[in-house]
């Protein structure tokens, strides 16, 4: 089951919205977190801190489970 993850931009970078969903605590983990687990953006890999999601985009971590960004 996909997590919808309201924002209150239109733009959201995947480090914050990690922490926004609660994945990780810090804004500080987002580089470890995204260097141990493969995260999928709209079922691409994608490892990038400050990759830009916008509302629609799903966000897949293996462990953790989906979280679409919603406005």
């Amino acid at each position: 089951m996909t997590k919808t993850v309201t924002i209150d931009t239109n733009m959201i970078t995947l480090g914050q919205f990690l922490k926004l969903a609660d994945v990780i605590q810090s804004g500080g983990m987002a580089k470890w977190f995204l260097a141990e687990h493969e995260v999928l953006v709209n079922n691409e890999p994608d490892n990038r801190r400050g990759r830009k999601l916008y509302v629609g985009d799903i966000v897949t971590i293996e462990g953790f489970g989906s979280f679409q960004v919603g406005g």
